[in-house]
């Protein structure tokens, strides 16, 4: 039997380039090459022991049993509770539904609203996945770009332009990733402005990174004036607890929405772990207002965001970077070394830089080609300092070369 059997769907699909870039950082580990990465988004922080203790509670309670489909009844009204305390908003326990990540809860979403041609709004650059995913839900990507020197802002004629009577969704995502971009409370009452004049859209709006906002409040465009009612708001305690491992992540918003997820979710994965979701309780309980965790981790992302700008601008200036508002990454313009050469290998592309630096500085990066912006790369500086301190300094020897 050949690959002949595999679907268009799969065939047509890209591999993420964040799991690409960590597959191949493996394998030349593997080999016995020392390898700083810096492509994964992962806090390098361990979950807190207040919710490891809760996990083990659960499985000493014998909270092993297939859950619920959307979620146990008792997480599901603490994530309700974090929307009303965090972001003043309402929802009832039943317009939440549990997942398996938020990127499970994302593909729920596009699986439920998307028929084929149906067009998604996506501002670039974006998270890797957003596009593969609406492709596979049959549904058409429409992206908009924007750009560093603007510091990734969204503007509502861009908005506006892009919608057309098949548009069924506009996906935002604040602080974003790549980018670190945070929307003000004033960017997105303009493009809720915008969004009033289309009442059949759907707005999306992924806050995976809510708690890592450095020089602000988080504001979600569900709190925008006639967003709630068409707004699903998705979140999870991936990034935010360093719970990557744990698999938890949720969505709140209309009903007939919710419903949908959990006929959906019914079917190909049932509920996320119990042991888990027990987990996420403890962690979406803790008001982050008052938690030493989270003010310590955002400071020490907020600290180590300050020493890379600091060390490119300083050892690698011809990487142009802004300041990011939030999550942990830079997301530099490196179009300056497009066309120069190591006498072996020539750079015409932000992928030919970042396999170039792998195999010559032997730091993992990751190509902005991934999240739609070619003249782009993404750090993670989601690691020690230490470690950053050398990556950096692995980096600009290596580019020197190229001439």
């Amino acid at each position: 039997m050949n690959n002949n059997i595999l679907s268009d769907r799969i065939i047509n699909a890209t591999e993420s380039a964040t799991l690409a870039m960590t597959r191949m950082s493996r394998e030349l580990k593997a080999k016995g090459i020392e390898i700083i990465t810096l492509s994964i988004g992962e806090p390098d922080f361990n979950t807190p022991d207040p919710i490891k203790e809760s996990a083990k509670k659960a499985i000493d309670e014998n909270i092993t049993h297939y859950p619920p489909v959307a979620g146990y009844k008792e997480l599901r009204q603490a994530i309700a509770h974090k929307f009303k305390r965090d972001n003043q908003l309402d929802f009832d326990m039943e317009q939440v539904v549990v997942s398996n990540g938020a990127k499970q809860s994302l593909a729920n979403i596009f699986l439920s609203i998307l028929n084929p041609g149906d067009e998604v709004i996506v501002p670039a650059p974006y998270w890797v996945s957003y596009i593969e995913m609406i492709k596979i839900a049959g549904g058409v990507p429409v992206v908009i770009d924007t750009y560093i020197k603007d510091n990734f802002t969204l503007h509502p004629q861009q908005l506006e332009a892009a919608i057309s009577p098949r548009t069924k969704a506009f996906l935002i995502n604040s602080p974003g990733n790549p980018t670190g971009k945070v929307f003000s409370k004033e960017e997105l009452d303009t493009l809720a402005a915008v969004l009033e004049k289309h009442p059949d859209i759907l707005v999306i709006s992924d806050e995976i990174y809510e708690y890592l906002n450095f020089d602000g409040v988080h504001h979600s465009i569900a709190s925008c004036k006639g967003m709630k009612e068409r707004t699903v708001v998705v979140n999870g305690v991936s990034k935010g607890y360093a719970m990557t491992g744990w698999r938890i992540g949720y969505m709140a918003g209309p009903k007939f929405i919710a419903d949908a997820c959990i006929k959906l979710q019914g079917q190909y994965t049932s509920g996320a772990s119990g042991i888990s979701q027990m987990a996420a309780l403890s962690a979406v309980e803790n008001d982050p207002s008052d938690s030493e965790y989270l003010t310590f981790m955002k400071r020490s992302f907020k600290e180590r965001r300050d020493l890379m700008i600091e060390k490119i601008r300083k050892d690698l200036p011809e990487m142009k970077t802004n300041i990011p508002e939030g999550a942990f990454y830079l997301f530099p313009d490196v179009t300056a070394y497009f066309g120069k050469t190591d006498g072996k290998r020539t750079i015409n592309t932000a992928n030919d830089l970042v396999m170039y630096l792998l195999h010559e500085a032997h730091v993992a990066l990751v190509t902005g080609e991934a999240f739609g912006s070619p003249d782009n790369i993404r750090i993670s500086y989601a690691t020690s300092p230490e470690l950053l301190i050398r990556a950096i300094e692995q980096m600009k020897p290596a580019l020197e070369k190229l001439r």
